[in-house]
């Protein structure tokens, strides 16, 4: 019996050694228990391991370089428990950006980068809680499944890593997970998906679950199911996911814990705004940006979204009706969190409620691209935390008030394309000490910008845009102290002064000049380092400057004059030209429809370009297009070979000039090009052959000009129909023409004739020919005649031979009409 009682003693005693052991594995890793001195020595299984997944890995500025000796406690990114030594703490993660398919592209301010396969002897960590291998470039592999049998991790961040595949349903496994962070790398050209998102609900302690621009596409149906069964979430990132199913009901709100709910970019088919999302009443950020919603905002119960601090709805482009009712209600809560609020690019209209007056946190207010009326209410003066209020591109009008000048935080003021009125002054401005952005436009160009010639403002200007209004006709002398502008603005503004030189040397940073639609006079200056400039529409004088920075300009409509330079930008039409290897648009005094909005670097850029044959419209980055537009210009010579070395060109427009020569014969080299119109000159030759490697070609007009051969038939030439695109070149023939070719002189003939036609030596031979024809007139004719009057006898003949044919002819005749006549009278 003693013995009995002994055992069972023993037994006891080993069981709570157990119990301890187990409670100590299970220790929040990122507490202290991660040990930090050499008194701890790892275990060595799991050494072993450590090393053999260091050898699957590239490390070329030796990050890993302590990754030697028996301690592995002591190397970089590991932590082992100090009751236990065993490794609970594996961080490799970095936050650069590492790596491109294929393998990682190091630089000198990237040392952290590593790259390399991942070896499955991770697996042997068992008590592993913490693992971050964020950034490093797995070059395309599978998803690991082994994973999965880390079962004590409680943290797993594997973004942007290079994984490809399917991410592995094992991850349900892991139990005691509190985040999980899976965003795949924007590098790679291989995608992450999932194929059903079941797992994550045995996940019930995940607080933070991160599947951005993962595809679950084959879980749209169910994953607002599965993600509303974690009580314990707290963050949740969805955004361009391809989801497209956006269930408008929740029988019961079970993720209570949610603060951050991110849904942006997701196609959800014109879904409306369901209403449960204003249920969560824990929400600080809401992101539902790029959702393709429609319809109005749904009415929410007032005070139910307090916590609230980060809106984003904006370029949904269908979300529509008034804001008044939802502003009221978020308006309700006693402390008004509300910090940031983007409604942009929608449909919303009414007038601005007064209820905006309450968000006393407000920093930003993004109402862009609506269609909300009326004038801007007082009660935003209250709004004294502001930094940016951004009402541009709305149906707004009114005055604009004198109270903006006393938001003293405020950075960007953009009041772009409203129906302003009224005046404003120096008094606006008074305490916008902070503004660095100003944009100011009026459709019904009524508004007038009025301050002293000698003010200076408390402001130091980034970009500053003024269109359609009253601020001339004097240059703005209060530019002059703007020494950090990045980009100007002032269109159609009624300056009809010069432009003053200083101007051209303002600021190192200036890279954007647009001064177009005004009546500005003088000559431009023989030299500038502005990269992006707009003076077209005025009556600048002169002659095309030398501008060797220059990568957009418009000079259209002016009244210079004088040929185009040789060196042009020492890059010129003549002969230069390619050297613009990296040239994105050219429009030299062009009078086809070209302006733009831009500003650069911050400036969401728009542009109206005339190429494919129609005015069109481009936003995004402005810089990323290629054209060259020199239409209806007076420009002389041929065009340059040097042209085909713009390799990235996508729109040459040269018609209606004085251009002669030949289309260069490698013009087929501009792979890109989408648009090429040289119609209304004076080009001969054939068309080049190698046009029919142009397969992006979509738009082609050679008319008025003097070409001739056969038009080319392969490739695609096939598409262009349209026998207007070559009218006006008489030599031309074969489809979609009707002219025969076999009818016109071969190609070598016809190639000879307009090689010589401008030659001297072509010239001359038709002087001598009319010349030899004259003289063997004169010759032939004194030949004949001059022997009749020498010879008398041979005189004599010739008129009695003549005489004998007369009368012959005369008896034929008078016979002829006898009979004639007694037949009718018969």
């Amino acid at each position: 019996m003693a013995n009995m009682n002994t055992t069972f003693v023993l037994l006891l005693n080993l069981l709570y050694l157990l119990l301890i052991t187990e409670s100590i594995s299970l220790e929040a890793v990122p507490s202290n228990s991660i040990a930090v001195n050499a008194n701890v020595s790892c275990i060595e299984i799991e050494r072993v391991a450590l090393q053999k997944f260091r050898k699957c890995l590239k490390d070329p500025f030796n990050r890993l370089s302590s990754w030697v000796g028996q301690d592995c406690c002591n190397w970089e990114g590991i932590g082992c428990s100090n009751q236990t030594s065993n490794v609970v703490k594996l961080d490799l993660g970095s936050s650069n950006l590492c790596g491109f398919e294929g393998g990682s592209q190091y630089t000198p301010d990237q040392p952290s980068c590593l790259s390399g396969k991942l070896d499955p002897s991770l697996q042997n960590l068992k008590y592993l809680s913490y693992l971050n291998l964020s950034n490093i470039n797995f070059q395309g592999v599978s998803f690991p499944y082994f994973l999965g049998s880390l079962k004590k991790l409680t943290f797993l961040d594997l973004s942007f890593t290079m994984f490809s595949g399917v991410v592995s349903p094992s991850l349900g496994n892991l139990t005691n997970l509190s985040y999980l962070n899976l965003i795949p790398s924007p590098f790679s050209d291989r995608t992450l998906s999932v194929s059903n998102i079941y797992w994550l609900t045995n996940l019930s302690s995940l607080q933070y679950l991160n599947l951005q621009n993962i595809d679950l596409s084959k879980a749209e149906t169910h994953w607002l199911q599965v993600v509303n069964m974690l009580p314990s979430l707290s963050e949740l990132y969805l955004s361009s996911c391809g989801l497209h199913h956006l269930p408008q009901t929740l029988p019961f709100v079970n993720f209570t814990s949610l603060s951050v709910l991110d849904l942006s970019n997701n196609g959800f088919n014109s879904s409306s705004i369901p209403p449960w999302l204003f249920n969560l009443t824990a929400l600080i950020n809401l992101r539902i940006n790029l959702c393709d919603l429609k319809g109005s905002i749904p009415n929410i119960a007032r005070a139910s979204l307090c916590n609230l601090k980060n809106l984003d709805m904006s370029f949904n482009f269908n979300i529509s009706g008034p804001i008044t009712e939802f502003i009221q209600a978020l308006s309700g809560c006693g402390n008004h969190r509300l910090e940031q609020v983007n409604l942009g690019s929608n449909q919303l209209s009414g007038v601005l409620p007064h209820s905006l007056g309450y968000f006393t946190h407000l920093r930003e207010l993004h109402l862009t691209n609506n269609s909300f009326s009326g004038p801007i209410p007082s009660i935003i003066q209250h709004l004294s935390r502001l930094e940016i209020l951004d009402l541009s591109y709305n149906l707004m009008n009114g005055t604009i008030p004198v109270f903006i000048g006393q938001l003293i935080e405020l950075s960007t003021l953009d009041l772009f394309s409203n129906s302003w009125e009224g005046t404003m002054t120096e008094t606006h401005f008074l305490n916008l000490k902070k503004l660095t952005w100003f944009s100011l436009s009026s459709t019904r160009k009524s508004l007038v910008l009025n301050v002293t010639h000698d003010w200076t403002p408390p402001f130091s200007l980034q970009n500053v845009l003024i269109k359609d209004c009253q601020l001339g006709p004097a240059f703005p002398a209060w530019l002059k102290t703007q020494k950090n502008l990045l980009g100007i603005s002032l269109v159609n503004s009624s300056i009809s002064a010069k432009i003053p030189n200083w101007l051209w040397n303002l600021s190192s940073l200036l890279l954007h000049l647009d001064l177009s639609h005004n009546q500005l006079k003088g000559d431009l200056p023989k030299s500038s380092s502005i990269v992006w400039v707009d003076l077209s529409h005025n009556n600048l004088t002169g002659s095309l400057p030398l501008w060797p920075s220059v990568s957009y300009l418009s000079l259209r409509k002016n009244l210079l004059s004088g040929p185009l330079p040789v060196n042009i930008f020492q890059r010129s039409i003549p002969t230069c030209l390619g050297n613009l290897a990296g040239l994105k648009s050219l429009v030299e005094y062009s009078t086809s429809p070209i302006r733009s909005l831009l500003l650069p670097l911050t400036y969401s850029e728009h542009m109206d370009l005339t190429a494919k044959g129609a005015q069109r419209e481009y936003y995004s980055q402005i810089f990323l297009m290629n054209s060259i537009d020199l239409s209806r210009n007076n420009l002389t010579g041929e065009i340059p070979e040097a042209l085909t070395k713009l390799s990235l060109l996508f729109t040459l427009n040269l018609s209606w000039n004085q251009l002669t020569g030949k289309i260069p014969e490698n013009i087929g080299v501009l792979h890109g090009l989408e648009t090429l119109d040289l119609s209304c000159n004076h080009l001969s030759g054939p068309i080049p052959p190698s046009m029919s490697s142009l397969t992006f070609l979509s738009h082609l007009n050679l008319s008025y000009n003097n070409l001739s051969g056969p038009i080319p038939s392969a490739n695609q030439f096939q598409t262009f129909i349209d026998p207007s695109i070559y009218e006006g070149n008489p030599k031309l023939c074969g489809p979609p023409l009707i002219t025969n070719c076999s009818l016109l002189p071969s190609d070598g003939d016809t190639e000879a004739v307009d090689e010589d036609e401008d030659s001297e030596e072509f010239r001359s031979e038709k002087l001598w020919f009319y010349v030899s024809v004259v003289l063997g007139f004169i010759v032939g004719f004194w030949i004949v005649c001059g022997s009749l009057v020498i010879k008398k006898s041979w005189r004599h003949a010739y008129f009695n031979f003549v005489d004998e044919k007369k009368d012959r002819l005369f008896v034929a005749i008078k016979v002829n009409m006898a009979r004639l006549q007694g037949k009718i009278e018969a």
